[in-house]
């Protein structure tokens, strides 16, 4: 009976220890996924890629981030805190943008939340550049393709 105890005693110390590991070194259940944020609270007014609903697309506006800030962690900061408590100040997007789509309203999300969309909106950065080009809007079109030509 006693080696029987000693056994069944073994054996709850080892399942417990088993779910205890199980909880601390599986994948955190409750990470927040910054896409299904996107989804959910900002894709009603922002598309990805141009052309834009009511707000400027996604592309563009990390492309901005990725030209302002060279530390990941700084423009995820950043976009994160303009999420939170957007300011004319704060707008990294052509003035023309505001003009055009009016400022975002404050979007009622937690840190982590805010963290997670802002990092998903960085990491959608492709490269291609976007906005106003070399010009800034200026060009009197002269000299682009055949058109001017008589």
């Amino acid at each position: 009976m006693n080696r029987m105890n000693k056994f069944l005693g073994g054996m709850k110390i080892a399942a417990l220890s088993g779910l205890l590991a199980l909880n601390f070194s599986a994948p955190a259940s409750a990470e927040v996924d910054g896409k299904a944020i996107f989804d959910r609270s900002c894709s009603v007014c922002h598309s990805i890629a141009p052309p834009p609903k009511s707000a400027p697309p996604i592309l563009p506006i990390s492309a901005r981030y990725h030209q302002q800030f060279s530390s990941r962690n700084e423009g995820i900061k950043q976009m994160a805190e303009f999420i939170k408590s957007p300011t004319k100040e704060k707008v990294l997007a052509d003035q023309h943008a505001i003009t055009r789509f009016g400022l975002m309203p404050p979007i009622p999300l937690n840190d982590e939340e805010l963290n997670a969309v802002s990092a998903w909106v960085w990491d959608q950065y492709t490269g291609e550049q976007w906005g106003r080009g070399k010009g800034n809007g200026q060009g009197r079109r002269a000299g682009q393709g055949n058109c001017n030509q008589r």
